[in-house]
């Protein structure tokens, strides 16, 4: 099968399960949606105009961030859960183009989520707060928006592939995500590790503002966190070379 039609492949895979195409969309609407309501009921009283406002921004991709993760856990680790990766394996024996075929179809949802989840929060913030665009490294935390969602979908499809078992990642990925690197960052003596995890410093990237203690740029934080997605999708290859479909 050619990479084109490996492609393809994934792509009507993705279209026709349910469980796949409702990840990006609940997180779509849970960071819309939260961003929305937060600032709506509180900016307007709250919002000060020396704060970081990236903060008021991706409030709700706090929350919808573990649904991104879930994009792409569910792009390979369905197929993990109903043993329907040997069929897939069959189909396209080249095990790097099908996993290839995969990339492309996450960076490509995983850009797209975070292009409309990026640019909605912002019209919303700036419909009820008011957002200054002139706002030094406000069009910079825009960019991060957008890339920090394919990157974390990649980051978690390889992640998924190197664990080999859906229920696994799920158990283990989506908990750190919501609430591990939180905690982490509040341990005193762990906090200067964790800052260099990959969702924190993927999100650091998108403030406009430098923080205290932070060791590390904007722009260093994307690209902390693209070695991470880089470093687990090399990972996810080399396991799912080695995976036999049983």
């Amino acid at each position: 099968m050619s990479p084109i039609h490996a492609l393809r492949a994934e792509r009507i895979k993705f279209t026709t399960l349910p469980s796949q195409w409702a990840a990006p969309l609940v997180a779509l609407a849970l960071t819309v949606g939260i961003t929305t309501a937060v600032n709506a009921a509180y900016g307007t009283k709250d919002h000060t105009p020396g704060e970081d406002p990236a903060g008021g921004i991706y409030y709700g991709l706090l929350f919808g961030h573990v649904a991104v993760a879930c994009t792409g856990i569910l792009l390979i680790g369905q197929e993990f859960n109903t043993r329907m990766i040997g069929t897939s394996l069959a189909a396209v024996p080249l095990r790097r183009r099908l996993y290839g075929a995969k990339l492309a179809l996450g960076a490509a949802v995983g850009l797209l989520l975070g292009l409309v989840s990026t640019a909605g929060s912002f019209l919303v913030v700036g419909a009820t707060v008011g957002l200054d665009l002139s706002t030094p490294g406000l069009a910079r935390s825009f960019l991060a928006g957008v890339l920090y969602h394919p990157l974390l979908v990649l980051l978690c499809l390889g992640l998924t592939a190197m664990l080999g078992n859906f229920s696994a990642a799920l158990g283990v990925l989506t908990p750190m995500l919501f609430l591990g690197t939180t905690w982490l960052a509040a341990i005193p003596g762990v906090r200067e590790a964790g800052q260099f995890l990959p969702d924190r410093a993927g999100l650091y990237a998108t403030r406009t503002q430098a923080e205290a203690g932070v060791h590390y740029g904007h722009w260093t934080g994307l690209l902390i966190m693209a070695l991470w997605t880089a470093a687990a999708t090399y990972g996810g290859l080399r396991a799912l070379r080695r995976f036999e479909a049983g």
